[in-house]
C-alpha cells in the first residue's frame, strides 16, 4: 500500500525527490565552433552565455528522466529561462557542472518545477518547466509590441541545426510530422535558441557579471519572419522577438 501511494504521489506530480547529478568535462572547441555558427556568437575566449546550459542538458535529461521526477518528459512545457553568471566562463576551463530541481510549485494551469544547472560556481541557469493539467489558458498578460530592431528570417532548418549542436533533439523542433503528433501545426524553433540569438544580437554590450531573465510565450514555428527588438534602460537591456504576437520577451540586470 505505501509503495502504490508513493508511485500514484509521483503520477500526480505532488513529490520532488530527485537527487542532482554532476559531471566535470572539458570545452570542445569544435563543439563551440557549431554552436556559436548556428546560434550566431563570435568566437572568443569567453563562452557565451547560453552555452553552459548546453553543456549540461545530457544531465539535465538523466535527472528529469530518472526517479524522484515529478512529471514524465512529454508534455512538460519550457516557460522561462533565467541564466545568472558573475565572470564569464573561459574556454581552457575544466568546468565543474550539476544539476538538480527544486521549488515545485503550484500554477494556475497546472504545476510549475526548476530545473538548476550550475556550472563551476560562476553561473547559474534556471529552466522553469510546467506540467498542464487544466486552468484557464494563457497569464492573462497584455504585452505592448515594442519597436523593431531588425527583422529575422527564421530558416526552417533551425531546428535541425540547433538540435544538432544542442543536443535537444525534441522532434517538435525537427519536423513538421514530429510537432503534428504534439498538437502543432507545424516544427518550432527551440526556446534556449532563441533567447541564445538575442544574445549573439547584444553581444559585446552586456556586463561580464550579469543575469538575463527571459519569458518564452507563443510558439516560434518555422520557417517564420520575426521582429526583434532591445532597448538599454537604466537598469539594464530589455528585449524581445515578436511575430503575430510575441515569442519572448527578456531583460538583463
Amino acid at each position: 500500500m505505501l509503495l502504490r501511494a508513493a508511485l500514484t504521489s509521483f503520477r500526480r506530480g505532488e513529490t520532488l525527490a530527485a537527487q542532482p547529478v554532476s559531471a566535470v568535462l572539458d570545452v570542445s572547441l569544435k563543439h563551440l565552433t557549431a554552436y556559436n555558427a548556428v546560434c550566431g556568437f563570435g568566437l572568443r575566449d569567453a563562452l557565451p552565455l547560453t552555452y553552459p546550459h548546453v553543456l549540461g542538458f545530457p544531465l539535465q535529461m538523466k535527472l528529469m528522466s530518472g526517479a524522484g521526477f515529478p512529471f514524465p518528459l512529454p508534455g512538460l512545457v519550457h516557460v522561462a529561462n533565467r541564466i545568472t553568471q558573475s565572470r564569464p566562463l573561459t574556454l581552457d576551463e575544466q568546468l565543474e557542472i550539476t544539476v538538480s530541481a527544486r521549488d515545485l510549485r503550484p500554477h494556475p494551469q497546472g504545476t510549475q518545477v526548476d530545473v538548476v544547472t550550475s556550472v563551476s560556481g560562476v553561473w547559474e541557469g534556471v529552466s522553469t518547466y510546467l506540467r498542464r493539467s487544466g486552468g484557464a489558458g494563457g497569464s492573462g498578460e497584455e504585452l505592448e509590441r515594442p519597436a523593431a530592431s531588425a527583422v529575422w528570417k527564421v530558416p526552417a532548418d533551425i531546428g535541425r541545426r540547433y538540435g544538432a549542436a544542442s543536443g535537444d533533439r525534441n522532434p517538435i523542433h525537427l519536423h513538421p510530422l514530429g510537432a503534428k503528433v504534439f498538437g502543432f501545426q507545424r516544427a518550432i524553433a527551440h526556446g534556449m535558441w532563441t533567447k541564445a540569438r538575442c544574445l549573439a544580437a547584444l553581444e559585446g554590450r552586456l556586463p561580464e557579471a550579469v543575469t538575463v531573465d527571459v519569458r518564452f510565450k507563443k510558439p516560434l514555428f518555422i520557417p517564420g519572419r520575426v521582429e526583434f527588438s532591445a532597448f538599454e534602460g537604466a537598469e539594464g537591456w530589455e528585449f524581445a522577438v515578436w511575430g503575430k504576437g510575441p515569442h519572448l520577451v527578456g531583460s538583463t540586470s
